[in-house]
């Protein structure tokens, strides 16, 4: 695997966990402004997550994803 696929895996993994934290406090007892806070950086966690996705399927030979595909 290259360092670049691993380093990819590497940062996915770590904001899955990031991303946990923020579930764990939008399933605890409401708190507005600590749920508003969760549910917002939850989305913005699980959208580098996708983008992470992208990344780690574009340096996958044979994945159509190379240059933009």
């Amino acid at each position: 695997m290259s360092e670049r696929l691993e380093t990819l895996k590497k940062a996915r993994d770590r904001m899955i966990e990031d991303r946990d934290a923020h579930a764990k406090v939008l399933a605890a007892p409401f708190v507005r402004d600590t749920a508003e806070r969760a549910r917002n950086k939850f989305i913005e966690i699980q959208a580098l997550i996708d983008a992470l996705d992208r990344a780690i399927r574009g340096e996958i030979p044979g994945s159509g994803q190379e240059l933009g595909r």
